[in-house]
């Protein structure tokens, strides 16, 4: 969803601010977790929306800068989604170390898996690895269908202001109504050099977020999720 629809569903004006932490805006980095809700015609039923300061231990260790590793001399460890651990440290003399991104030399790439919704919380989101209760896909009881993830390709400039945004589209095809009470992004993370090393450390939560309000989406309803990185010089 891109252009004019996502403008209106994330702007302001239009959704109250019953999030936690909802007037504190103007620090240098913010992120921002949009809930919108729609009836079967494609009506906006419910908008929400909380300010996120939910980075996992996972994000923090894929980006704290060279010179802390180097400095140090430590590693970090690094959970998949099924709580297996990885030691990470990256390196810069050849053949190097750290995240692989796509390329044509291994198949271990890093991308975006999804926007993962639960129905669970967990009060310690740095140390989360995975949703409490998560919400997997399909049309069978309990579960909502997700869409491919709207990934950015590049980064806005509004002024003073640099943004970008991944959303997420979610459909209720079940008979019943499922809650959503947890939110979180996962990763796929691949980790080695292109030369002699790649690990495949699989899908990894690197962001989390409970909700102060659980919305729930009815039977036929839609919901889409925005998660809004944005920098303010």
């Amino acid at each position: 969803m891109v252009g004019s629809k996502v403008d209106y569903d994330i702007n302001d004006l239009y959704i109250p601010k019953d999030g936690k932490g909802d007037n504190d805006y103007k620090k240098s980095f913010n992120v921002y977790l949009t809930i919108i809700v729609r009836d079967k015609e494609g009506n906006v039923i419910k908008r929400y929306k909380q300010k996120s300061n939910s980075p996992t231990a996972n994000f923090i260790g894929l980006m704290l800068p060279l010179t802390w590793y180097n400095t140090t001399g430590n590693s970090w460890t690094i959970r998949n989604t099924s709580n297996t651990a990885y030691s990470y440290k990256p390196q810069i003399p050849y053949p190097g170390y750290g995240v692989l991104y796509p390329n044509g030399q291994t198949d271990v790439n890093t991308y975006i898996v999804n926007i993962m919704v639960g129905s669970g919380s967990q009060s310690d989101p740095y140390s989360a690895y995975n949703l409490n209760a998560p919400i997997s896909n399909g049309s069978g009881t309990g579960q909502l269908s997700y869409s491919a993830p709207n990934k950015p390709t590049s980064i806005t400039i509004n002024g003073s202001q640099a943004y970008f945004i991944i959303s997420q589209s979610l459909t209720n095809q079940t008979g019943a109504t499922i809650t959503i009470s947890e939110v979180g992004i996962v990763i796929y993370l691949g980790i080695g050099n292109t030369v002699s090393s790649q690990t495949a450390v699989g899908n990894v939560l690197t962001w989390y977020d409970t909700l102060s309000s659980p919305i729930s989406v009815g039977s036929g309803q839609n919901v889409v999720i925005y998660y809004t990185f944005t920098v303010n010089a």
